[in-house]
């Protein structure tokens, strides 16, 4: 099973409250593991602007202001730009199933701040990482559902929103839903 490009719903009753109501766009899956952001967390107290001034590089006046999101526990000090494929970064950048691209290096954040770079972009602080067969075994115990992905949804600005939105793109209502989980 290769969920790279797909999105990852947390189920209620998670128990990790870091990924409570998450929705993560697995951006690479392997017998290795996977690496994944969550695409709905913005960090309340840290803008674009604020990002941008902290490492130097100076916002222009047609800069985009985007949001800045929790991507996950792990390496919460790197910036990782998931973005759409119209942007590449000489080699740097990772291409994403469903046409989307993932760069970790800061010509694409002196892009953005230019007001250039990829049409539409997401910046996540962190990822969310698995070894080999967590991922799996999470699913099999009912943590997550998945979703296949869609451009509208993973870049929306409406980040409060995105839970229910992709848990109704596959038939599911919130309100249904169970902590508990069950075998038949």
């Amino acid at each position: 099973m290769d969920l790279s490009g797909k999105l990852l719903v947390a189920m209620p009753g998670m128990g990790d409250p870091r990924f409570e109501h998450s929705v993560i766009l697995v951006c690479a899956h392997s017998p290795e593991g996977a690496m994944g952001l969550i695409i709905n967390k913005p960090v309340p107290d840290l803008s674009f602007g604020n990002l941008l001034e902290q490492l130097n590089i100076p916002l222009g006046s047609q800069g985009r202001d985007i949001l800045v999101h929790f991507g996950g526990p792990v390496e919460r000090g790197r910036g990782f730009v998931l973005h759409s494929s119209d942007y590449d970064s000489n080699q740097a950048t990772m291409p994403v199933a469903g046409g989307l691209g993932m760069t970790a290096t800061v010509d694409v954040l002196e892009a953005l701040a230019r007001g250039n770079g990829p049409a539409l972009a997401l910046l996540a602080l962190g990822y969310s990482g698995w070894g080999p067969g967590q991922l799996e075994a999470e699913i099999a115990r009912n943590d997550w559902l998945t979703v296949d992905a869609a451009k509208p949804l993973i870049f929306s600005q409406a980040n409060g929103g995105k839970w229910t939105e992709a848990l109704r793109a596959i038939g599911v209502d919130p309100l249904s839903l169970s902590s508990k989980a069950g075998r038949a």
